[in-house]
């Protein structure tokens, strides 16, 4: 090999091999300290665009996990109106009943009747006032005739199965006396009371049938949202698998960096000494 004292091959070599070592010594450093393998397009570019949108999809899929409690919420306040509802039924059947015999005095009916009719405004009351989040629940606002329905986005398209239409799938007619059929109810007369009673089994049939939707709707919602939460598990552990850095890989990396790097630089103090050997052939 020719000696020349201007141009050092060898060490030009030596330093471009060690300025490669630093830059991966480097990285495994990043990945180390980070705990992520792809952390620019540079590092991996199609495992970057695949992370990205996954990570995406779940981010939205949390989101419709939110919406979905919302949406459970709001069937659940209604459960709750309407399980009072049926109870001032039960009980204003119980006082028709009571004013349906004849063993007591028109009085008694009377004030027996007092009761009935404010367990009635107190019935309706309730269906005009129970809200969630400022929407009426119990009022006919979540009826399928209605022009505006309440749709909860539980996905992360707007595909139709990834949105759920709780006007169709509740119906809630207004849960009234008027509707249940006792609006004009009295049991101030032993025929009134006797009419009443039929009145009241059929408002506590239609309340059933009514509370029947809302709780199959409680449960469907349930499912979702359990489904979701497996799919976003899924779609984090498959971003986990492509993005995350393997730590025993790295360290390993980390380490074989670290001995060429440090062999590198003895190599180019070395390479460096080699232009001096001109100097014996002028002694």
């Amino acid at each position: 090999m020719p000696l020349r004292i201007f141009t050092n091959i060898s060490s030009q070599n030596a330093q471009r091999v060690l300025d490669i070592n630093n830059n991966m010594l480097g990285k495994a450093i990043s990945r180390i300290a980070s705990g992520i393998r792809i952390r620019t397009a540079a590092d991996d570019s199609a495992g970057l665009a695949i992370t990205e949108q996954l990570r995406a999809d779940s981010r939205a899929l949390r989101q419709g996990t939110r919406n979905l409690n919302d949406g459970i919420a709001l069937v659940n306040v209604a459960e709750g109106a309407m399980s009072e509802q049926s109870d001032i039924l039960i009980r204003m059947r119980e006082l028709a009943s009571q004013a349906a015999t004849g063993t007591i005095g028109q009085t008694e009916r009377e004030t027996i009747n007092l009761e009935f009719q404010q367990l009635k405004a107190e019935m309706d009351r309730i269906a005009g006032t129970t809200e969630f989040a400022g929407q009426g629940v119990i009022d006919g606002s979540l009826a399928a005739s209605q022009s505006d329905h309440l749709i909860l986005q539980i996905g992360a398209t707007t595909s139709t199965d990834d949105r759920v239409d709780l006007n169709q799938a509740l119906d809630l007619t207004e849960v009234s006396s008027g509707n249940l059929g006792i609006g004009s109810s009295s049991i101030n007369t032993e025929d009134n009371a006797l009419t009443s009673l039929d009145s009241l089994s059929n408002a506590i049939d239609e309340l059933i049938e009514i509370r029947a939707r809302a709780g199959s709707v409680q449960q469907r919602l349930g499912r979702a949202l359990n489904t979701l939460n497996i799919s976003i598990e899924n779609l984090n552990a498959a971003v986990s698998q492509i993005r995350d850095a393997d730590l025993a890989e790295e360290i390993t990396d980390l380490t074989k960096n670290q001995i060429l790097v440090q062999s590198g630089a003895a190599m180019v103090s070395q390479s460096n000494l080699i232009p001096q050997s001109v100097l014996t052939l002028l002694a």
